[in-house]
């Protein structure tokens, strides 16, 4: 499936989804003990592993994390190869005051926002949108 890369069309029909569930960022050294299937994404760098986990996981596993986020799916389709629409979203959100943390995954990009700020930024995409 080729994915959207006209930024209007992006923009009008991105169709955010709050995802329920509490979601945190951990670092770890390797992840052969953490089953794959409780993995929400990962991403080596030199430091380590960051890995995005259900907050429920995390706290099982006794990993280390400082910030709480809400997770929002953006339902549309879009190419990796479209160029705006993240820093479409993220000036939205930035006028808002609402920091947002981007995984832009083959068919979808995702947003991550601390837990409190969920329901403020669903309204401020929603408006983008408009």
């Amino acid at each position: 499936m080729t994915g959207e890369t006209n930024l209007a069309t992006l923009l009008k029909n991105m169709t955010p989804v709050l995802n329920e569930g509490d979601y945190v960022y951990c670092t770890v050294s390797s992840v052969p003990s953490i089953d794959t299937a409780d993995i929400l994404g990962l991403f080596k760098e030199t430091e380590g592993f960051t890995i995005i986990l259900k907050k429920e996981i995390a706290d099982q596993l006794q990993l280390e994390y400082s910030y709480v986020a809400a997770w929002i799916t953006l339902t549309i389709y879009s190419s990796l190869a479209a160029t705006g629409l993240t820093a479409a979203f993220a000036t939205a959100l930035a006028q808002e005051g609402i920091s947002c943390n981007v995984v832009a995954a083959y068919y979808h990009d995702h947003i991550f926002v601390a837990k409190e700020d969920a329901d403020k930024t669903m309204v401020a995409l929603r408006k983008l949108s408009l």
